[in-house]
């Protein structure tokens, strides 16, 4: 009933489920959320994310080079290719720009952005784009290098509704993580309820940021039912007609190459 579009669950915390990572997917499943994108976001944690991806119905992986963890040299795209080319493997990242964490290495930032987006294209899957205090080099690069007949998500979207609308307008998905739930994120509900309903996707970002009434503690995906609640209020809509419209956006980006 509900995908989690963005999670990583080889770093979720399973203590509560005595460190069984079956345990915790079924919980989610328990609340309908039946289907996960496991993320990718070093060379380190590709093969494993594929291999999570491989052992469970219903979840498949990306991978990629987090903007954070670009460091000194560049992917090694041919390495990277491999990767995506596993019939688990639907996007590519994540990837984008992070001058919040890591502007001193902008320049490499920028670099491995491109690369991600010519794979993207050359693949035909779509690119999972984290983007912080980086708007206007986001958006530039993207139109520069990117497919909008491809297209991808602009992922934990904490940013104006002019960078929405431009990344929009590339054919891109923007995606609400349990931010949007923070009492402190009116402006970004404001956006929540302008982004059309044909390109919105929900997230957790476990085990990172969950939603209220949990926040401060571990994410998982099964709090992307209390996002989904989030923007059904906004919305005017049935937390079902949420999850259904969400679930249809994800195929679509996803699956209908």
């Amino acid at each position: 009933m509900f995908v989690d579009s963005h999670c990583h669950l080889d770093r979720l915390d399973l203590t509560p489920y005595d460190g069984d990572l079956t345990a915790a997917i079924d919980a989610a499943k328990s609340r309908g959320v039946d289907r996960m994108l496991c993320i990718g976001i070093d060379m380190g944690n590709a093969k494993a994310v594929v291999d999570i991806a491989s052992r469970y119905e219903g979840i498949n992986a990306s991978v990629g080079v987090h903007p954070m963890d670009v460091n000194d040299s560049l992917v090694n795209i041919d390495e990277l290719r491999t990767l995506a080319l596993s019939p688990e493997v639907v996007a590519i990242g994540e990837t984008g720009l992070d001058y919040y964490y890591t502007k001193e290495s902008a320049e490499l930032q920028r670099e491995s952005f491109a690369l991600h987006l010519k794979l993207s294209s050359e693949l035909g899957k779509p690119v999972i784009v984290h983007t912080r205090d980086a708007r206007d080099d986001t958006i530039s690069i993207i139109r520069q290098h990117g497919d909008s007949a491809v297209a991808g998500v602009l992922h934990c979207f904490t940013e104006s509704w002019e960078m929405a609308s431009q990344a929009l307008d590339e054919n891109y998905y923007i995606s609400f993580s349990g931010i949007v739930t923070f009492k402190n994120a009116a402006a970004l509900r404001e956006v929540a309820k302008k982004v059309p309903l044909d390109r919105i996707l929900i997230e957790t970002d476990s085990p990172y940021l969950a939603p209220m009434p949990y926040r401060g503690k571990k994410n998982e995906p099964k709090y992307v039912v209390e996002v989904a609640e989030c923007i059904a209020e906004l919305r005017g809509l049935a937390v079902e007609e949420v999850a259904e419209i969400t679930s249809t956006n994800f195929d679509k980006l996803f699956f209908s190459r």
